[in-house]
């Protein structure tokens, strides 16, 4: 992806005072299922952010679909299309005015971005926006290009407790012949996920930042502090408890039960769901880039089976979806691959 070029965008004297009196907009990224949903809400209820309870799809289905935005044909059709997703539904802009900045200042997917989170900003009568699409997290480079002082936060979770809930949602498909081993795929697309993440961020320098998600819970006051210098922003504890938007007061969790029943335990929640020997398949698997996280393996030396087996199943997942994200982002064909129908987005 670093072999992406920056589109250079013409942008009118208004539209870059506006853009002047913006701050640093901020990306929460990372696998889904990590707690990015936690954190952005968390950023909205510190007040100060134009408050958007969608992702936006922009970078990995919208944009892709319709190749070069210097072309007002390719503008038209993408508008066209955003025009009729629920994303833009629930946003409240004004769509004979965004249209017309779009017409006449975007040329590429930051733009896009950039103009529709400015406008809903100045209506809400705030000067700062942020982003919430977990798989952009695949698109740092490419974002970073066309938003050049964008802020950046990865949230990384442990791998056991985020497998879990893909499971549990079915978000991550196995190949027909890996039927019956979600877990372990899930568990694989998980490091594919956060080693892209951590690839691309060591690139950002300074305007990336790592957050662990179980930090949120156990010390979410200097956790929150952490950040704020970071953002330079006012993450205070008590307000963002206070105003608590979305899944600040109720958890968006794969396990609602366990909330319902007063049982909630989010962190290590693998401890007690993993049998012994998919615990040792998924260490086996996964257990080194756990352990380059600083996250303690518990299988020990059990024994696993089928090594080979294993070793031959994350080259594969991983080709797979590196060569979809290749296609998607530097071949024509991604535009096919990518033709979405509106009510998916």
């Amino acid at each position: 992806m670093s072999s992406l070029r920056p589109v250079e965008s013409p942008i009118s004297g208004r539209a870059e005072e506006k853009r002047t009196q913006m701050k640093r907009p901020v990306f929460v990224l990372g696998s889904p299922r990590s707690g990015t949903t936690l954190l952005y809400h968390m950023l909205l209820s510190a007040g100060g952010f134009a408050v958007y309870r969608s992702e936006s799809k922009v970078f990995d289905l919208l944009a892709p679909r319709f190749g070069d935005l210097h072309r007002a044909k390719n503008k038209q059709k993408m508008l066209d299309t955003w025009f009729q997703t629920r994303m833009f539904g629930v946003s409240g802009v004004n769509p004979g005015k965004f249209q017309a900045e779009i017409l006449n200042e975007c040329s590429n997917a930051g733009d896009f971005r950039r103009i529709f989170m400015e406008e809903l900003a100045c209506a809400q009568n705030v000067d700062r926006w942020a982003e919430c699409t977990p798989e952009h997290l695949q698109y740092l480079p490419w974002i970073k290009r066309e938003l050049p002082d964008a802020l950046f936060i990865h949230i990384i979770r442990d791998g056991r407790d985020v497998a879990l809930s893909l499971q549990k949602q079915g978000w991550v498909q196995p190949f027909p012949w890996d039927r019956g081993k979600n877990l372990m795929v899930a568990g694989l697309f998980w490091e594919w996920m956060v080693g892209k993440g951590r690839e691309f961020g060591r690139a950002l320098g300074a305007d990336y930042m790592e957050v662990r998600y179980e930090d949120l819970f156990s010390d979410a006051r200097t956790t929150l502090a952490r950040l704020g210098r970071f953002i330079d922003h006012d993450l205070d504890y008590d307000r963002i408890q206070q105003t608590a938007i979305g899944s600040v007061s109720e958890p968006n969790t794969s396990f609602a039960t366990e909330y319902q029943e007063g049982v909630f335990r989010p962190v290590g929640r693998w401890r007690n769901s993993f049998s012994c020997e998919e615990l040792a398949a998924f260490e086996s698997l996964v257990g080194p880039f756990l352990k380059e996280l600083d996250y303690p393996l518990a299988a020990g030396r059990n024994h696993v089976g089928d090594a080979a087996a294993l070793k031959r199943m994350r080259i594969i997942y991983r080709l797979f979806w590196n060569s979809k994200l290749s296609i998607k982002v530097y071949t024509p064909l991604g535009r096919f691959v990518m033709r979405t129908a509106p009510s998916e987005l």
